[in-house]
């Protein structure tokens, strides 16, 4: 909600100081210009992005929107999960936990927390990772190497979405100008014929164009990349908190202090503290 809030001080902010400045925002309303800048946009970012990180931008939207997942309760499930699965491998055997991570969605451990089922991509990441470890052929630190090596292209791919609407919004003033060279060429068109009222009026049309293009590079498109930025940064370290459990439960940690490794490298914003844990853990 404090992204609409956001959204609505930048349109409230420069409607409000136009109407109080002598403005009739009338004059402002041109639909054909906004089909030139929004098209023009739109058709850019289909060209110079496949397909999938259309969707993951599209996709990406209610959440940024809405609100975000990563927070205390979501951090707090991920530990929660990867504490349960580590103890039941320690007191039971790595072999324990092979029907756990073979079907996720049965498993009662992982029904435990719907929250991690339902990204499919991090319940794939976990087990793999358990897979792995339960082989017993990998060392330590070969196993933080190959943890580091899809951490990195991870990222990478989180980013991309992000990524590619700040260049659409880098684009946006580009593409006003056109709409605004577009009304010129107009202008320029009617200068013999018309009044100094009509000709005043197509002039304004075109500066509208350049005003939208602006506006909505950097009130609307430039901060929502950045907020798509933000929450990947945050998915990327939740995985980077997977990493730190399940090495150091490789290195022959116990699961409780295994679990704090991962806390300790969860973003203080929103980390739980190791009480909250201890508690969430004993109530599961």
């Amino acid at each position: 909600m404090l992204k609409i809030a956001g959204f609505l001080v930048v349109i409230c902010s420069v409607l409000g100081g136009f109407v109080m400045s002598g403005g009739q925002l009338a004059a402002l309303w041109h639909p054909f210009e906004i089909l030139i800048i929004g098209g023009a946009a739109i058709g850019a970012f289909l060209v110079a992005n496949p397909m999938t990180t259309v969707k993951k931008a599209a996709g990406s939207a209610p959440k940024i929107i809405f609100g975000h997942r990563f927070g205390k309760p979501f951090y707090l499930d991920v530990l929660g999960v990867l504490y349960e699965v580590l103890n039941k491998s320690r007191r039971e055997g790595m072999m324990s936990i092979e029907a756990d991570i073979e079907e996720p969605a049965e498993s009662p451990i992982f029904s435990k927390y719907p929250a991690i089922l339902k990204d499919k991509h991090m319940t794939e990441f976990i087990c793999d990772y358990l897979r792995i470890m339960s082989t017993g052929n990998m060392a330590p630190h070969e196993l933080e190497a190959l943890f580091d090596v899809e951490i990195s292209s991870l990222t990478e791919e989180l980013h991309e979405p992000s990524h590619a609407v700040t260049r659409v919004a880098d684009g946006l003033p580009a593409f006003g100008i056109v709409a605004a060279v577009l009304g010129i060429v107009i202008t320029m068109g009617i200068l013999g014929d018309a009044e100094n009222a009509e000709i005043g009026e197509k002039v304004a049309t075109a500066l509208v164009g350049t005003l939208l293009g602006i506006l909505a590079a950097y009130g609307f498109v430039g901060p929502f990349a950045a907020a798509m930025g933000h929450e990947a940064h945050e998915e990327a370290n939740t995985y980077e908190a997977i990493k730190m459990c399940l090495v150091a439960s490789a290195q022959g940690l116990p699961p409780a202090l295994a679990v704090e490794f991962g806390r300790k490298a969860l973003l203080p914003e929103h980390r739980p503290s190791f009480l909250e844990l201890e508690e969430s853990v004993k109530g599961r």
